[in-house]
């Protein structure tokens, strides 16, 4: 949220005096008891009145400026043979299936949580402001019954899938340190591919990390919109 603070703190503390000679007096005419004590009272308010004052504009141009850029698109609620399922308010998405008869696959996304320089388009690696970012996924897979959960966890990059870990558990681990297993990349090539196949047969592959970049990108902008009308919404009550 840089962008919004940034400009918040220039403005405010260069605009403040302006704005407080332009407010109507807003203290109330009180029997004065102590004519020092109530002026005091009322440059205070003077003052607060205009910092928030000018907090909410400048909420409302950011809030304006986002929606006129580029307006948040209504969020997708499948994808394939998946429904997507919205959390309004959070950093995650969910995405759910069934496969054959007995499968039960479950995909927690978070929203961008890294990012690496962009490759150069003649090769080499851009220094410039250029990023791909980063997306975590898991993905849990059960088999109906109760039983065990074979979970993979994952990197979707803005064209490609990455297998970073394979766990097995139970539904309710119960054991304080469970034996997770090797890295994915230790394990042998060929085993590796095959979990890869394995997993593009249930859809779980480079189109899915199109569609959950582009996903999120638009999840991003709604809720630092949502952000923005939460603060504005909470200045605004007296």
């Amino acid at each position: 949220m840089a962008r919004l603070i940034r400009p918040i703190r220039r403005t405010v503390v260069a605009s403040s005096k302006t704005l407080i000679q332009q407010q109507p007096s807003l203290c109330i005419q009180k029997p004065i008891l102590n004519p020092h004590i109530q002026s005091r009272t009322c440059m205070s308010e003077m003052r607060r009145s205009a910092f928030e004052g000018n907090v909410l504009r400048l909420l409302r141009q950011e809030i304006q400026f986002e929606l006129e850029r580029s307006p948040p698109k209504q969020p997708a609620t499948k994808f394939g043979s998946f429904v997507v399922e919205e959390r309004p308010g959070e950093q995650w998405i969910r995405l759910r299936k069934k496969f054959g008869e007995k499968e039960e696959i479950k995909i927690e996304v978070t929203m961008f949580d890294g990012s690496i320089p962009a490759p150069k388009s003649g090769g080499g690696v851009d220094t410039g402001e250029d990023v791909e970012l980063h997306i975590t996924f898991i993905v849990n897979i059960s088999k109906g019954d109760g039983g065990d959960v074979l979970e993979f966890m994952c990197s979707a990059w803005p064209d490609s899938i990455d297998i970073q870990k394979l766990f097995m558990h139970g539904r309710d681990q119960t054991v304080a340190q469970p034996y997770t297993g090797p890295e994915f990349k230790e394990l042998d090539d060929e085993l590796q591919n095959s979990l890869y196949e394995f997993l593009e047969r249930r859809g779980i592959n480079d189109e899915l990390a199109v569609f959950l970049h582009e996903y999120v990108t638009n999840k991003d902008k709604t809720e630092f919109i949502r952000w923005m009308g939460s603060v504005k919404s909470f200045i605004e009550k007296k």
